[in-house]
């Protein structure tokens, strides 16, 4: 099966990898008794994670808590590697809120044991995003705010500026490790306020002036 379409104003990507930046806010590393990193904390997802607003996102069974996490995404629309700044900046092609969802009973388990965490990341839905503002259209301040709702209730709520490492920090700092490619997705990491969810729970996720999503729990 072909990996999801992207869309991005007029144009559309074939999603490539998913790469996704933890502990990006200081205040969430705390909230759950972590480290705050000196430099991007980097894992990934496979594109068949990708889901889409509105998609109906499945609980999986006997895995423990199920935690939201709202993020600012990436699309990167040229190829890069080593960039600089301005190569970094150009390739970015667009912007759309995002949730990393994350098995989080099962990342601690597998933390504790040295386990890599990756299927606490990995599955159906695991990462879901809207369409893509172009960044032509949109000039990103970082006075942008992430919000999520759970059934109508604010969870999240955090101005991008509190990101320590910031949107073209990073994709220089990937750009280093391996080339990027257009379609891929970069996870820039969530705020504070990251929590459990319930079969039936509807969550409804924003940054203001790029887009909103919604997604159910099954």
């Amino acid at each position: 099966m072909q990996n999801p379409i992207i869309f991005c104003g007029n144009d559309s990507y074939t999603a490539g990898k998913i790469l996704c930046v933890g502990r990006n806010y200081a205040e969430h590393a705390r909230e759950l008794g972590n480290e705050v990193p000196e430099f991007p904390l980097v894992f990934m997802k496979p594109a068949s994670n990708l889901g889409f607003s509105g998609a109906h996102i499945h609980k999986p069974e006997h895995m423990g808590r199920l935690h939201y996490e709202t993020e600012l995404v990436l699309l990167i629309t040229g190829e890069i590697h080593n960039a600089s700044d301005e190569e970094c900046m150009a390739a970015i092609g667009g912007y759309s809120v995002g949730l990393d969802m994350t098995l989080r009973d099962y990342q601690e388990e597998l933390k504790k044991k040295g386990y890599p965490w990756t299927l606490a990341k990995c599955f159906d839905d695991a990462a879901v995003v809207t369409d893509f503002v172009p960044a032509s259209a949109h000039q990103l301040t970082m006075d942008e705010v992430i919000r999520l709702k759970v059934n109508g209730e604010v969870k999240q709520n955090a101005p991008l500026n509190l990101m320590m490492f910031g949107p073209v920090e990073i994709v220089k700092f990937l750009s280093e490790k391996m080339t990027l490619y257009p379609g891929d997705l970069i996870f820039t990491g969530t705020p504070a306020g990251v929590g459990a969810t319930d079969v039936g729970d509807v969550l409804e996720a924003e940054i203001t002036g790029i887009n909103s999503l919604s997604a159910t729990i099954v």
